[in-house]
């Protein structure tokens, strides 16, 4: 009987798409792929370290594996295992160390997954970290999303973030290879593409004829293929260019949905977290994205708790973030990052009112999340339906996403439909149905 692996993801969607990459190597190999929380002979963490709580969290995962089955032979990659490889070779149990150049890999780094008494570490320096690897990943049993990485690393040096540390400069995949394995994703059946990256608006490749692509040229690529539906993971407010915005616009295929990350809306804080942008420039954006596309949904990452955010301070980010037409946030709490700037910065933030301030944020978010979802009642969406639940209802995304269900019915699974919202009972979803 052949081997058992079991892979398991922290962090990011890129992070999933890799490893779901990793897990297609060990398929390849005639190993059996087995759930997280089962039983096997080999395990793969692949690590996040965006916060405190991320390495935490990979610390647990590795022990509870070993306590469950000591005899587990412990593999850990991804961002943790290149900022602090010795920190996880010095974990009792944990076999082999695998850095972002090493990742892919990983068959060349082990005879047999016979555990020793000693870890192996096998990274590169961050300069080093040169290699592109295609990954996708499913997001869910139905195969109806898929995560399709075309960049990696980033160029940016924002002062609380260690990801240019963990994952090199900025690369992206060739145009060709991208179209290449979006028709390849399309003809396995997925109805959405969501693009991916670490900087995704910074995809720049130069080709045999010295054409240096950028984004748009990508986009325009895809457009062309007819994929039912395609979406931008995330891309930085600078980046995101009138040319982009007008693809959007009139294309039939690109997701009315936008994530920008802003981060603060405070003017000071922006300054000190080394943006690329000030606030003013974000409203504008903002302003620009919502008259240009009618019903566009934004999402937006904010962090509270950076050093020498004062009381005044986090004040201007609510009522910056309140004036804001956008549809959600997604709320981060500093956490302090070893080589990074702002872990010298005066003013540290206590744990308690990083909680407190969170907490504020997310009601915030969950307010316009259903203030969002209740101006669309009554509007006749696309859905994208997933796979059936155990509460009896199916679930899906509106093109601007909007969660929504309906009553379960099979045939509805993996398909696009026209759905009219009919109620918003949480910030969760919303309830409607399919007219006749």
């Amino acid at each position: 009987m052949g081997k058992s692996v079991t892979l398991h993801t922290l962090g990011c969607k890129l992070n999933y798409s890799e490893t779901s990459t990793l897990a297609g190597k060990f398929n390849n190999k005639g190993f059996d792929i087995r759930e997280y929380g089962e039983s096997s002979d080999i395990f793969v963490l692949n690590t996040c370290s965006v916060t405190d709580n991320a390495d935490k969290e990979c610390r647990q995962i590795i022990r509870s594996v070993l306590s469950r089955n000591p005899d587990t032979y412990i593999i850990v990659t991804g961002c943790y295992a290149q900022l602090q490889p010795n920190e996880i070779a010095g974990i009792h149990g944990v076999d082999l160390v695998l850095g972002s150049n090493e990742k892919f890999k990983l068959f060349d780094y082990v005879d047999g997954f016979e555990k020793k008494d000693l870890s192996c570490v096998f990274t590169s320096p961050i300069d080093e970290v040169t290699n592109f690897d295609y990954a996708y990943s499913s997001d869910v049993e139905s195969r109806t999303r898929a995560f399709l990485k075309i960049q990696d690393g980033c160029d940016y040096n924002c002062s609380f973030c260690t990801i240019p540390l963990a994952r090199g400069r900025s690369r992206s995949q060739d145009i060709a290879s991208v179209i290449e394995n979006a028709k390849r994703l399309l003809d396995t059946g997925y109805k959405e593409i969501v693009l991916t990256g670490v900087n995704t608006g910074d995809y720049t490749f130069k080709d045999g004829a010295g054409k240096t692509n950028k984004l748009i040229d990508v986009l325009t690529e895809l457009e062309k293929l007819g994929i039912p539906r395609i979406r931008i993971s995330s891309i930085e407010p600078n980046l995101l260019t009138d040319e982009i915005i007008e693809l959007v616009s009139s294309s039939n295929s690109f997701c009315r949905h936008f994530h920008i990350p802003l981060q603060s809306g405070d003017p000071e804080t922006l300054k000190l977290m080394r943006r690329r942008y000030n606030r003013e420039y974000y409203r504008d954006l903002i302003y620009k994205l919502n008259s240009k596309i009618p019903g566009l949904g934004i999402g937006v990452d904010v962090i509270i708790g950076f050093p020498g955010e004062t009381d005044e301070r986090f004040g201007n980010t609510v009522d910056f973030l309140t004036g804001l037409d956008v549809s959600y946030l997604h709320v981060f709490t500093y956490s302090e990052r070893r080589n990074t700037h702002a872990v010298t910065l005066p003013g540290r933030v206590d744990m308690s009112t990083r909680k407190e301030r969170s907490a504020i944020l997310r009601e915030l978010s969950n307010k316009k999340k259903t203030a969002f979802a209740s101006k669309n009642i009554g509007r006749k969406h696309s859905v994208l339906f997933e796979s059936i639940k155990e509460d009896d209802f199916i679930y899906g995304f509106t093109e601007n996403y909007i969660k929504v269900r309906a009553k379960a019915k099979r045939e509805l699974e993996n398909t696009i439909h026209d759905f009219k919202i009919t109620e918003v009972n949480t910030p969760n979803f919303a309830e409607g149905i399919i007219p006749e």
